[in-house]
């Protein structure tokens, strides 16, 4: 077994818990956001959609240049979902094709061509491919909660869909 595969998994299994949290994001409230310096619900759920593919993306190559940007938000919660699943897709598919020395190489996210830091980029994998992103997902289960969407589960039954309640 490569390095890579139970990743994969990892990656397939999350994938779909995290769409079940996509999929209960009201479209009328995407712009609606709990505190002023905080993200909208769109742009959390626009971000949670392409980090896995962008970040990604950015292990191809030994180093990336972190530049500024503002993803659009569609405007349905549809469209979000969408770009969640061809982001998966576009992640799985790259992160396959790496070897277990690419996995092993240095990685280094620039900031104006200056190291920020540096990993393996099988940690990068873990920690911002794969839990980066659960992180922005329990904050949008928070962003659910406060909007009174019913937030389904995740690791278990949550108290909106508790069998046993």
């Amino acid at each position: 077994m490569t390095l890579i595969q139970p990743l994969l998994m990892e990656l397939d299994q999350e994938a779909a818990t995290t769409r079940r949290v996509l999929e209960r994001m009201p479209s009328d409230k995407l712009g609606w956001k709990p505190h002023a310096r905080a993200r909208s619900l769109g742009e959390l759920g626009v971000h949670i959609a392409t980090a896995q593919k962008n970040v990604s993306a950015a292990l191809q190559s030994p180093t990336f240049e972190m530049v500024p940007h503002e993803d659009s938000v569609p405007a349905k919660t549809e469209e979000i979902v969408a770009l969640f699943d061809e982001s998966t897709k576009e992640a799985r598919e790259m992160l396959s094709k790496m070897t277990d020395a690419d996995l092993m190489s240095e990685w280094s996210l620039l900031v104006g061509g200056t190291p920020r830091f540096t990993a393996p980029k099988i940690g990068v994998i873990r920690g911002i491919v794969l839990n980066h992103v659960y992180h922005h997902r329990g904050q949008l289960s928070v962003y659910l909660r406060e909007l009174g969407v019913q937030v389904p589960s995740i690791y278990g039954p949550s108290a909106d869909e508790n069998p046993f309640a």
